[in-house]
């Protein structure tokens, strides 16, 4: 198979691989690129492959950086772009299930693709545009599924990661999963274990968030790779929800929100699951504020103040939460309303605290307490945004 028309990106990194072509080595674009191209999807950057070492691909560049020359890879800074050109190689020893323990580099690049996870990911194409297929990935790409290479039993010890690479390529390309690779899988779903959480969390969030998410769920419950994440254990019957939703998260802060509500994890324990999962303070704070507004919409239509508290983004985001779990809701009436509020944020008011010090309020709980009051009362419709009113306020007070 050849493709005839490259798009910019490779053809602007052609003449990387002509370099090291002209100075005697083999060269490819592999891994992620290529399957994207052959999907027509949205191509983030390429990797270069090559039989040059280290050394010699630095010798062949001006510029590079040893980003991780001790596993072969070394990025080329070539006109206004960087690529990272990696050894063939070969890997052993895996004692951690996610690194190697040896890397050994080689100069064939049948033994550097056979390495890699998934047929659809161990392609590669040569400078002229033409396919490099060792292990039936175009085929697998035609049928739409996700195949280790070879043993997949041993892809997985190599590195129980791919056992989440592959449920969440599943979501985001819209494929399956053969048969043999789901249920090695499901056989060996506690090496996920071994594996921090940072790492899996990258990769269930881009599960949560693709477009086949409610599928590839599934998948995830099925090979019991549920039982192996932080605080998901034993509550598959709550997570089977999931795959029955009307709608997949396309947020982040979606996502987790859809996760916890059904989960049913109290308020008082939601910072503490989002820590489990090692997330960071600023999206525990969005997740706990849509988990508590959606909360408010089960039971009663929230004030004015209510939404002015919450914000466009988070009204927006517990709106399509609502949405994703089939929550009645008038969402058009509640954006609405807080486009109509005289002010959506505290910067808006037309006073400060200083206004209120010159108006003989001193310093304290009680200057707070007369900022807050103010602020409802200007949301609520009841007093003017400006300081005449306001003053005219302060001064009835006394």
């Amino acid at each position: 198979m050849k493709i005839n028309n490259l798009p910019n990106i490779f053809t602007a990194a052609l003449p990387v691989l002509e370099r090291l072509e002209n100075g005697g080595f083999e060269a490819y674009f592999v891994g992620g690129a290529v399957r994207d191209l052959l999907l027509n999807r949205h191509i983030h950057d390429v990797d270069i492959a090559t039989s040059a070492y280290p050394e010699e691909v630095k010798e062949l560049f001006q510029k590079t950086i040893d980003t991780g020359i001790k596993h072969g890879t070394v990025t080329v800074l070539y006109g206004d772009s960087s690529y990272e050109i990696t050894t063939f190689r070969t890997e052993s020893g895996y004692q951690d299930y996610r690194r190697p323990d040896h890397v050994t580099f080689v100069q064939n690049l049948d033994a550097d693709l056979k390495r890699r996870d998934f047929t659809i990911n161990a392609l590669a194409m040569n400078l002229r545009g033409e396919i490099i297929d060792l292990f039936d990935g175009l085929n697998d790409l035609k049928n739409r599924l996700i195949k280790a290479v070879g043993n997949p039993e041993q892809r997985f010890h190599e590195d129980a990661l791919r056992m989440m690479r592959a449920v969440r390529f599943m979501s985001q390309l819209k494929f399956k999963l053969e048969d043999k690779t789901k249920q090695a899988v499901k056989d060996h779903h506690q090496l996920l274990k071994k594996i921090s959480v940072e790492r899996i969390r990258d990769e269930f969030v881009k599960m949560g968030i693709g477009p086949h998410s409610r599928q590839a769920f599934q998948t995830f419950l099925d090979t019991n790779l549920s039982e192996d994440v932080p605080d998901f254990a034993g509550k598959s019957d709550l997570l089977a929800v999931y795959p029955k939703l009307k709608f997949n998260p396309t947020e982040e802060t979606s996502f987790w929100s859809v996760i916890i509500i059904l989960l049913k994890i109290q308020d008082t324990q939601i910072n503490k699951f989002m820590r489990d999962w090692k997330n960071s303070n600023a999206m525990t704070e969005a997740v706990e504020k849509i988990v508590t507004l959606f909360d408010l919409f089960s039971e009663r239509i929230p004030t004015d103040y209510e939404l002015f508290k919450a914000g466009k983004t988070v009204l927006l985001n517990t709106i399509d939460v609502a949405h994703i779990l089939g929550q009645p809701i008038d969402s058009e009436a509640l954006v609405d309303r807080y486009m109509a509020l005289p002010i959506k944020s505290s910067s808006e008011l037309a006073i400060d605290g200083r206004f209120l010090i010159k108006q003989g309020i001193e310093p304290g709980p009680k200057l707070g307490k007369m900022l807050n009051t103010i602020k409802e009362k200007v949301i609520a419709g009841e007093l003017e945004n400006n300081e005449e009113a306001i003053g005219a306020f302060v001064a009835k007070q006394d």
